[in-house]
């Protein structure tokens, strides 16, 4: 703020400044430096920014950047304003900001400005002069939280104090020692390096350290603000590169997950994945409506084959994305973007029937949730999470899978929404969260209905059987919705009501007694199923199911056919045959299960159909603890249902790589990822 007189703003901001330093003098504070490990979770609901700036705090926000940061706390000029970060009652960082530098060629041939629109408008740029995490914090993801916070912070105390609106922040990224990260992370935009100049008095002294450039855009409309509309904005010249050259240049990036070449022997083919991939993503490229989408789909999916402890959008596009366009890219793409996801999705199918349809085949339908901390997240509420096996604030999908002999996969997921999301109370939060205007409420078995019927419209995956847990062969309306063509094999609680034989229902006769009756009830009464297991008259029968990773999968069973009235409650009908498939395993857990099978089916072939349910939760196994697929940090609906599809695609990549290295004369093969096991064969379970 050149001219204006910015020590007299700070003076009558800060009346007491000079009594202030005195008191800096007289006070020593003690910094606690034990160790600070925490999960950024936990860190977020206790920080506080605070501006220290002519307050009596100031000197400790002296003395941390004095003794932890590499430039020192060297006398800034002209006007300036300081944040600490405390976390509860401890500073754990310090940032800075003041004018922004008068002379930076790099920044002057980006915004393309006049030596007059500088003079003008300089004023509106700020510089971040310092930012330290202290050394004994480690909290990842910290920095650029911080970061975002104080810029937000910035803008109101900034125009307050100096009466300028800021409109872009520049810094500067010694690359010797660091990456940039935090900024990176935080959208800053990198535009080039400096020249290696700084000033000393009035002249410029060379000093070779060239340093990375970032700029952020507090304004997205500054080219208006600062009046260079007139002529675009230069870019670098890395950028006349043929995009796709460049594109390709960064997908050669080999950061394989390890865990997954060494589990799947394939190392010998590892300086080729990345032309793998190019050709397993090709076949979606009439999906996406220009190059950068394509790019960021191929990165995305680089990412979730990665060894990257995280694979959400941020250290995804931090790892994979160096055109250094930034993380916004990235979320664009997976929330916003105007590509076609159905599209993919339906390439998928296709591709992955191909491989493993098979007639014998059996769709499945199961749940999987993710814990969340928040509750900004699209359908996040207190419901039961299979993964700690208790109600929690969680976020549920159901998935669609399909297995066979051929082997198995996840086919579709639909993200469930509790039912208070559709209160008007969540109206603001389905807008920030993109949810389609016309989704109202269904319940899971409605869910799974509806994927059913849609899977069975594209007419790829050819079945015999439909393979769900209790919570849907529970659910009358959904085995009643399930086409006359499959079979079903449906688990079901223990306390399921079954009749041993067919009854019939009546009135009962009026006894004189109180109300006369007029609800038909059954002829002889019904039992729980879990009787069926303990009738010493119905025998247990060793069976053997099939072949598992640690061998023959044994089990007791009994097989009986049964009644059951899958009629609406409150109307009782013509109860139904079925068989009734008990299983207890080695470790003396029952099952119980359903299935309108014939009469006359082999019971081997139940207990074939007894286990086919069961890859879908190798599925998760698998995706969760190699390809990321809880690690979903997007909030929107949209995105949701872009990071599932991607994870099944990635999945059906590795399953091409072993097809590609295992010997096609061998009928049966098994995948592995990590320490689990995915056998492309059922019989080999």
């Amino acid at each position: 703020m050149r001219g204006v007189g910015w020590q007299n703003v700070v003076a009558n901001c800060y009346p007491q400044k000079d009594a202030l330093k005195m008191q800096e003098k007289q006070t020593k504070y003690e910094i606690d430096d034990t160790a600070f490990k925490k999960n950024i979770q936990e860190v977020k609901e206790h920080l506080k920014i605070e501006l220290v700036s002519g307050t009596p705090l100031e000197y400790i926000w002296n003395e941390l950047i004095e003794k932890y940061h590499y430039l020192g706390s060297a006398k800034a000029m002209g006007p300036r304003l300081k944040y600490i970060i405390w976390y509860k009652d401890r500073p754990i960082s310090a940032i800075g900001f003041n004018q922004a530098v008068y002379k930076l060629g790099v920044r002057e041939k980006f915004l393309d400005w006049s030596n007059e629109e500088k003079e003008k408008y300089l004023k509106h740029i700020l510089n971040n002069n310092r930012f330290l995490i202290v050394p004994w914090v480690k909290v990842k993801n910290l920095a650029s939280h911080i970061m975002a916070l104080t810029i937000r912070r910035l803008v109101n105390d900034w125009k307050s104090v100096y009466g300028n609106e800021p409109y872009i922040l520049e810094t500067f990224v010694d690359k010797k020692m660091y990456r940039g990260t935090c900024y990176k992370a935080s959208n800053w935009r990198y535009i080039g390096d400096t020249r290696g100049f700084k000033k000393v008095g009035k002249t410029y002294e060379y000093h070779g350290n060239h340093k990375l450039v970032y700029l952020f855009f507090i304004k997205k409309n500054y080219k208006n603000l600062i009046a260079c509309t007139g002529r675009p904005c230069r870019v670098l010249k890395k950028w006349h590169k043929p995009l796709e050259m460049v594109y390709n240049m960064q997908l050669q990036k080999n950061s394989w997950n390890e865990n997954i070449i060494k589990e799947a022997n394939i190392s010998g083919i590892v300086d080729n994945l990345s032309n793998m991939l190019k050709t397993h993503m090709e076949r979606f490229k009439s999906c996406f409506q220009r190059t950068e989408q394509e790019f960021n789909a191929n990165v995305y999916l680089k990412g979730l084959l990665s060894n990257l402890e995280r694979k959400s959008i941020e250290p995804i596009s931090l790892e994979f994305n160096e055109d250094e366009r930034g993380v916004r890219n990235l979320q664009f793409f997976m929330k916003s973007a105007n590509w076609d996801n159905s599209g993919c999705l339906r390439i998928y199918q296709k591709g992955l029937a191909e491989k493993i349809s098979d007639e014998n085949g059996m769709i499945t339908f199961d749940e999987s949730g993710t814990r969340k901390k928040g509750n900004n997240s699209v359908g996040v509420a207190s419901q039961y999470c299979g993964n700690v096996g208790k109600v929690d604030n969680a976020q549920v999908g159901v998935y669609a899978g399909y297995s066979s002999q051929q082997g198995y996969g996840l086919v579709d997921a639909r993200l469930f929404m509790p039912e208070k999301w559709f209160n008007e109370d969540f109206k603001e939060k389905r807008k920030n969260c993109s949810v389609p205007s016309d989704l109202t409420f269904k319940t899971k078995p409605q869910i799974a209905t509806q994927m059913l019927h849609e899977l069975e419209t594209t007419g790829f995956f050819k079945a015999k059987w439909i393979g769900v847990d209790s919570l849907y062969g529970n659910n009358k309306e959904f085995l009643r919705s399930i086409p006359e063509k499959y079979w079903y094999f449906a688990d079901v609680s223990f306390d399921t009501k079954i009749w041993k034989s067919k009854p019939t229902f009546k009135v009962p006769e009026h006894n004189g007694k109180g109300r006369k009756p007029t609800k038909e009830k059954p002829s002889i009464s019904a039992l729980k199923v879990v009787h069926i297991a303990k009738d010493e008259n119905i025998p247990w029968k060793k069976k053997y199911l099939g072949e598992g990773s640690k061998g023959p999968i044994l089990a007791n069973v009994k097989c009986v056919r049964i009644f059951r009235d899958l009629s609406n409650d409150d109307k009782p009908g013509n109860p139904e045959e079925c068989w009734l498939f008990i299983r207890q395993r080695e470790d003396g857990e029952i099952r119980y299960s359903v299935s309108n099978a014939p009469s006359d089916i082999d019971e081997d072939e139940l207990c074939k159909a007894s286990i086919m349910r069961w890859p879908i939760e190798q599925c998760f196994n698998e995706m969760k603890s190699e390809l990321g697929m809880d690690h979903c940090e997007a909030r929107s609906w949209p995105a949701w249902h872009r990071h599932m599809l991607l994870v099944f695609i990635a999945y059906e990549f590795l399953l091409d790589i072993r097809m590609t290295v295992t010997d096609k004369k061998k009928s049966n093969f098994v995948i592995k990822f990590g320490s689990n096991a995915c056998c492309c064969s059922i019989n080999n379970r």
